[in-house]
């Protein structure tokens, strides 16, 4: 059974919870990570969730979202969720928001996650696995946030979150600078 890191108020870990439990209707903080995979001309993979997920089904997002396994590299965790999403082996991550925070309803069921924020680059083609993914599109980042921030592309509530500091940036996801790792939540393992 996989299990999720509950979280204290301050990102310290404070438990362990079923991931198959543990979204619900008061779903407790808990550590997550969201992912953009770009390719060398700037653009990101957006995937739509499968239709049966429990969380958020059928949404558009960014590219892969997951939970680390308790005592889990953060990193490693970014790089096993892409290759079990969309069978993609990548380089590692780039830290990019170290502080990202969300709360987020669907239907009575709740996300609320410390969801540092990641890039990784590749030009690979994703081969979505449908238990996790229903398809996938390559876009411009440019055309992508701007359908997000203009409110013509519907997306998660997380990715339109994400998407309004990202651009924060600078207009070219290949050369923002990497998040400083002192932002992240206490219970976050990452380089170890």
């Amino acid at each position: 059974m996989e299990q999720v890191v509950l979280l204290a108020e301050d990102g310290s870990a404070i438990g362990v919870e079923d991931k198959a439990v543990v979204h619900h209707a008061a779903t407790p903080l808990h550590l997550a990570f969201s992912s953009y995979v770009f390719d060398s001309a700037g653009n990101t993979i957006l995937t739509r969730r499968a239709l049966h997920k429990k969380t958020f089904p059928g949404l558009w997002t960014n590219t892969c979202c997951g939970h680390p396994l308790p005592e889990e590299d953060m990193a490693q965790a970014v790089l096993r969720r892409l290759w079990d999403e969309l069978g993609m082996k990548t380089p590692e991550p780039e830290l990019l928001l170290p502080a990202f925070r969300y709360r987020a309803e669907m239907d009575g069921v709740v996300e609320n996650e410390m969801c540092p924020v990641f890039r990784v680059l590749s030009d690979d083609e994703p081969v979505p696995n449908p238990e996790e993914v229903d398809s996938t599109e390559r876009v411009a980042w440019a055309d992508y946030a701007s359908g997000v921030l203009d409110g013509t592309r519907a997306v998660s509530p997380w990715s339109r979150l994400q998407v309004a500091e990202l651009v924060k940036l600078g207009p070219d996801p290949l050369a923002w600078p990497v998040g400083d790792q002192a932002g992240l939540p206490k219970a976050v393992k990452l380089g170890s």
